[in-house]
């Protein structure tokens, strides 16, 4: 019981919303659509279509309570692709998330006007992207980890946040796996030694209960008033 509550104490502490962060992995149609690359190659994205909903409703609390939100799009192209990273296709072509394709299009949820995306190309949103300078600009201290996959590049940007002194949170019911047993693996790495892990509700029943003013998303491009996402 104490263990319990002290956990749950450290979870608020690590959402406070002046700080904090959601971050959308990958939640892209060749990695999520029954007719994308992934689904094609033989995997099962089954569990992807069932995050959905408590994807959404992380992110409508998330925009509700000025909680900034962070869409990671993987693109590829001959400029991206190494190759050492082509070497691991039997081809060594890539048909996953083609610049300017319809896999590499978000699935089901999509970035909104004051939503920032950024480009990537490897498994962790870190790697040679913008997504550093961008936390460091809005004072971020905690990351809200959610998308596909759980074990690959969601996993490899929880892994790589903790590095860099962000705090974890991820998101149980907000990121699938292409098969469960992969999915808990990444679930028990993470809470034991990068982080937390943490379920919509909870995260959710958080904001909605706080008592402190909200305050308002750091202004990247004059008062958010663009009516397009931030592209980085």
């Amino acid at each position: 019981m104490v263990k319990g509550v002290k956990r749950l104490e450290k979870l608020k502490k690590n959402l406070e919303r002046k700080n904090t962060t959601v971050i959308v992995v990958d939640v892209q149609n060749d990695y999520c659509h029954p007719d994308g690359a992934i689904a094609k190659s033989g995997s099962d994205v089954s569990a992807v279509k069932k995050i959905i909903p408590n994807l959404r409703s992380l992110l409508d609390a998330a925009r509700e309570h000025s909680v900034p939100i962070i869409f990671l799009q993987t693109n590829h192209d001959k400029s991206t692709d190494s190759e050492v990273w082509l070497s691991r296709f039997p081809d060594g072509v890539n048909p996953i998330c083609q610049t300017g394709s319809w896999g590499a299009e978000f699935y089901e949820v999509a970035p909104q006007s004051n939503d920032i995306i950024v480009k990537k190309h490897r498994y962790s949103g870190f790697v040679h992207t913008m997504l550093e300078s961008i936390l460091q600009t809005l004072k971020i201290e905690t990351l809200i980890i959610t998308g596909v996959s759980t074990n690959l590049c969601v996993e490899s940007t929880a892994r790589d946040g903790f590095m860099l002194d962000y705090r974890i949170v991820l998101m149980k019911d907000a990121c699938a796996a292409f098969s469960q047993e992969e999915h808990d693996m990444t679930l028990k790495t993470v809470d034991t030694y990068f982080g937390m892990v943490a379920d919509t509700e909870q995260v959710v029943s958080f904001w909605a209960d706080a008592r402190s003013p909200i305050p308002p998303v750091f202004d990247l491009n004059g008062g958010w008033t663009k009516k397009q996402p931030c592209l980085f």
